[in-house]
């Protein structure tokens, strides 16, 4: 135990004066310390959940897919190479090249079925995702909290998943892909700010990248899953993505730790202290001493399950941040969901393209990692839209030479918007406090899978149409950079836990 004469970790703990106490920031900060081991296996365990993610979210590219088809020999004067659709041949005329099991759309005989019915799947996904976000965005902030939140979502994610393979048509496989989107909505939202409150600012940023890191090795790991099953059904796709799932469900139920700002905002001390000791590198008895000497604040209004979403539109600085988020979420999530989904349109071979996509990815995450304590948020934002949105303008180019680019281009335009929604992310959560911070994420991310909505509309009309596709995709991802200007930097900023202490932190930037 320190000595009399040591100097305690909170140099006003011992003050009656509660204007001189520390205040729950400020403890935070000192309680967790230096970054040690603990922190960085926590932040591991949690950020495993996107690669989880990942897969559920891109799954639909193969298991949805148009599968190739080739001419039988028997019916080659009706067959012939230059035939575009099987809808007008002989059902004797054609067949498909692998397993009439490798995809939905050739094991239900959807070839000739209209676009809508085809897309249906992954558009009530979105739907999912969206009502998901709305009706369990404010459970982690209120309730839930971070940790269970992770949980349930990841659960439902997979169990659903799991189900879907038992579905006897597209009907009922879009009920369970809808049950999916809702899971999966609140993943990486949870994630994010569960990792970042487990640690001080100084490593805030580089520990948020580590979950995008893992998104990208999801994403890599369906090519490759895809490729080996391209013989079998589409149903395994869903067994090996969804059975692991479960398993890390166990993972987090037991080992990962609840944010102790959380707990501390929440009024529940002792848990908060349990949480610090398990991940400090702060001796216990200074925790102690920290904690029982803090001078915290109460909210002005009670935190139940949605006044996180009415306190964030009723405070006028508040309103206009989400305002100017989503606003930059909504073209961001256009073309970060669209490039994806639009690689069919390009005359290139599907699962090398969904590989080269997904190592975009990888040097968007390691940027991110390098650059995120040395780049203000808005500036790096506004960059990267302003680079996707002028190759993705520069894909519809035509000509010889040009359709040989376009997958360059393509791979660039994706590449910006792959950073800008990872830095997007990281700056949300620095721009609101502990006591909504979970719901504002989920607003942001929300506007991002509202935009990613849009895209499979126009990934269709672009096969008429180019410009329909990535002539739009260019421009609206090129202008949402610019409601950054609405916004105040945060790079260096401690994080706030309250709404008075934002506001008040803020009165100086932004009214």
């Amino acid at each position: 135990m320190a000595d009399s004469t040591s100097t305690p970790l909170l140099s006003h703990t011992q003050t009656d004066d509660k204007h001189h106490l520390p205040s729950l920031g400020s403890t935070i900060e000192k309680c967790i310390g230096d970054f040690n081991w603990n922190q960085f296996l926590q932040a591991i365990l949690v950020s495993l959940a996107w690669f989880f993610d990942a897969q559920q979210t891109f799954i639909s590219v193969f298991t949805d897919s148009q599968q190739p088809w080739h001419c039988t020999k028997t019916n080659l004067n009706s067959c012939t190479t230059n035939t575009t659709t099987m809808c007008n041949l002989p059902n004797d005329s054609w067949a498909w090249d692998g397993s009439i099991e490798g995809s939905i759309i050739s094991e239900w005989n959807l070839q000739c079925s209209s676009s809508i019915l085809t897309g249906l799947p992954a558009s009530v996904f979105f739907m999912g995702c969206l009502l998901g976000g709305l009706v369990f965005a404010t459970l982690a902030d209120s309730s839930l909290g971070r940790k269970n939140m992770l949980l349930f979502s990841c659960l439902l994610m997979s169990l659903s998943s799991l189900v879907s393979t038992l579905s006897p048509n597209i009907w009922v496989y879009s009920a369970f892909k809808f049950l999916c989107g809702c899971g999966r909505a609140t993943i990486g939202t949870s994630a994010l700010v569960l990792t970042s409150e487990l640690v001080g600012k100084k490593w805030r940023g580089q520990i948020s990248v580590i979950g995008f890191l893992f998104f990208t090795i999801g994403f890599l790991s369906l090519p490759a899953m895809a490729y080996i099953n391209r013989s079998s059904s589409w149903r395994n796709l869903y067994l090996w993505t969804s059975v692991p799932t479960i398993f890390y469900c166990i993972l987090v139920k037991f080992f990962v730790q609840e944010s102790p700002r959380w707990l501390l905002v929440q009024g529940r001390k002792e848990e908060a202290l349990a949480s610090l000791k398990c991940i400090t590198s702060t001796t216990h008895s200074n925790v102690n001493l920290a904690i029982n000497g803090m001078f915290h604040k109460e909210e002005t209004w009670n935190v139940d399950l949605y006044s996180a979403l009415k306190i964030l539109l009723q405070k006028k600085w508040s309103s206009r941040r989400v305002l100017a988020i989503m606003a930059m979420g909504f073209g961001i999530g256009l073309v970060y969901y669209g490039m994806p989904l639009g690689l069919g349109n390009l005359s290139f071979n599907l699962y090398l393209s969904v590989t080269l996509n997904a190592l975009s990815e990888l040097p968007s995450s390691l940027l991110t990692f390098t650059l995120i304590d040395k780049i203000n948020r808005r500036s790096t934002i506004l960059l990267f839209t302003i680079l996707s949105g002028v190759f993705s303008v520069m894909s519809i180019m035509e000509g010889k030479l040009w359709s040989k680019l376009q997958i360059v281009f393509e791979l660039i335009s994706f590449f910006g918007a792959c950073t800008s929604f990872n830095v997007y992310l990281i700056y949300t959560t620095e721009l609101f406090p502990t006591c909504v911070r979970n719901s504002a994420l989920s607003m942001a991310r929300q506007a991002v899978v509202f935009g990613g909505s849009f895209s499979p509309l126009l990934v269709g009309a672009g096969r008429v149409n180019k410009f329909l596709c990535y002539g739009v995709f260019g421009l609206v991802i090129g202008c949402s950079g610019v409601f950054g200007v609405f916004l105040p930097e945060t790079k260096g900023r401690a994080l706030c836990d309250t709404m008075d202490e934002e506001e008040n932190k803020g009165s100086g930037i932004l009214a």
